[in-house]
């Protein structure tokens, strides 16, 4: 009895924390390993993990389509729809596109996946669906959720963790363009697969919706118009990654000027 309650998940129990550590644990031994080596092999495990992800999840969603419990849990939803299970939210998005940043090396979508992945997937796990909050970790669905969902953090984590990429305050507007560019695109496949059918629900990124968000309703009363309610929370991006990006422009502002003594130095 006290093994079965210890396996149960929830935002900020014991398991939950010490699962998070053991994921942090893997991205500073895969860092620390990765020490001194190309970045076309940072590169090649960071794709390589993302890849992995990206198939652990639709193995998780096939698992999930024959949980009947969960198609009880979310019936008031419609239950399971493979139209709205696809990698198209805010977190799991970031499966495509940090090996598509990391292969271009695309400063904008790195900066994004650096930022919105781990926030993303930390919102996700922190305040999990219906089906997924108090129920063993053990159960098929609450491995594939917490899972996918803690390597989606660590992956957008590792693009600055291996070297690939250091934030810098002139990414930040191309940054936000990127991000106001993809959740249009993203407005557009919902708009899509409402109008064809397919998902009449579709919602992805709450483009659509608010979904009983509490931010998000405070946002849809100052602009009640769907994808347009979203600017408010593009804005408040803007000084979350100010705040996380200024320690490393100090510590490069730091580095310049030891350098600088150093050449003075030698003259």
């Amino acid at each position: 009895m006290q093994s079965d309650i210890f396996w149960i998940m929830r935002p900020f129990n014991t398991l939950f924390l010490v699962v998070f550590a053991v994921f942090l644990a893997l991205l500073v031994f895969a860092s620390l390993l990765l020490r001194g080596k190309s970045d076309r092999t940072k590169t090649t495990v960071l794709v390589a993990a993302c890849l992995v992800t990206f198939v652990g999840y639709f193995i998780y969603k096939y698992m999930l389509s024959l949980d009947a419990d969960y198609n009880v849990i979310t019936a008031n939803m419609g239950g399971f729809n493979w139209w709205g299970e696809l990698p198209l939210q805010l977190c799991n998005i970031n499966m495509m596109l940090i090996p598509i940043a990391v292969l271009r090396k695309s400063r904008p979508l790195m900066c994004f996946g650096f930022f919105v992945a781990p926030l993303g997937a930390l919102m996700a796990l922190v305040m999990p669906g219906n089906g997924f909050d108090g129920y063993s970790l053990l159960l098929p669905r609450m491995l594939g959720y917490y899972g996918t969902h803690f390597m989606i953090v660590i992956e957008g984590l590792a693009i600055v963790c291996f070297g690939l990429y250091r934030p810098r305050f002139r990414d930040l507007p191309r940054t936000v363009l990127a991000a106001f560019l993809i959740a249009l695109a993203i407005f557009g496949v919902n708009m899509l697969l409402r109008w064809s059918g397919l998902h009449p629900k579709a919602n992805y990124f709450f483009s659509v919706e608010t979904e009983g968000n509490f931010l998000l309703e405070i946002f849809y009363k100052w602009i009640p118009v769907p994808f347009l309610y979203l600017i408010p929370a593009l804005l408040i991006l803007v000084p979350y990654m100010a705040l996380v990006t200024a320690p490393f422009a100090i510590a490069d502002r730091a580095r310049a000027g030891k350098e600088k003594a150093g050449q003075e130095a030698k003259v």
